[in-house]
């Protein structure tokens, strides 16, 4: 999103704050989970836009302890395994203030290298009725015929061990291929997403 400078002469002259640049954000759908198995955004991602934003709220697990993750499809939605190598680390801290932590973390396939299994965007996300996670996942120029296709994410979530810990998420990668990323599907490590709605954007790059 470009940066717009205003001098004061400029600012002076603004009769109402609509005058102001927009952002370059722009709605191209949501879906809300009900008990789903899995959400696939199969249309909407093309050459329109250079970055694609993928919004999670309030997103709900079925069973307790499981990851939210995704994964990327070249042919519309028909298969979700595109090759990746990807990288994760997160902060958490318990809610008692007994344990804290930076470290990168590699364990139960947080990070893959050349994989074409789902990457994780959180860990352990507890299923209690206050529980769930919240983020976004961006991908840049996923219509390229030229180069791999890479993303990061940012994701926070409740970790349900003995004492609750607040983990903040961090994921990055890249698709290896340069075939166009056309779908994106998102699920849980083990059973239902219970609830929760992910928007996708499209975000010009000028």
């Amino acid at each position: 999103m470009a940066l717009v400078k205003h001098n004061n002469n400029s600012i002076s002259n603004l009769t109402s704050a609509g005058q102001l640049a927009q952002g370059k954000m722009t709605l191209i759908s949501e879906q809300t989970a009900s008990g789903s198995a899995s959400i696939s955004f199969t249309s909407g991602i093309d050459s329109t836009y250079p970055i694609y934003k993928f919004e999670f709220i309030n997103i709900h697990p079925a069973n307790d302890n499981v990851n939210f993750v995704f994964n990327g499809s070249t042919d519309g939605g028909s298969n979700y395994n595109v090759t990746k190598t990807t990288t994760f680390f997160n902060a958490e801290h318990r809610e008692d203030g007994g344990d804290n932590g930076l470290y990168y973390d590699g364990t139960g396939s947080l990070d893959l290298a050349q994989s074409t299994s789902y990457q994780p965007l959180t860990r352990q996300i507890g299923n209690d009725n206050d529980h769930s996670c919240s983020g976004y996942l961006q991908i840049f120029n996923p219509s390229s015929t030229t180069y791999v296709k890479h993303f990061l994410s940012r994701c926070s979530n409740i970790k349900n061990l003995a004492t609750d810990y607040m983990n903040d998420n961090f994921s990055a990668g890249y698709f290896n291929t340069t075939s166009t990323i056309n779908a994106v599907r998102f699920q849980m490590s083990s059973g239902n997403i219970d609830s929760g709605t992910i928007k996708l954007y499209g975000i010009k790059g000028d």
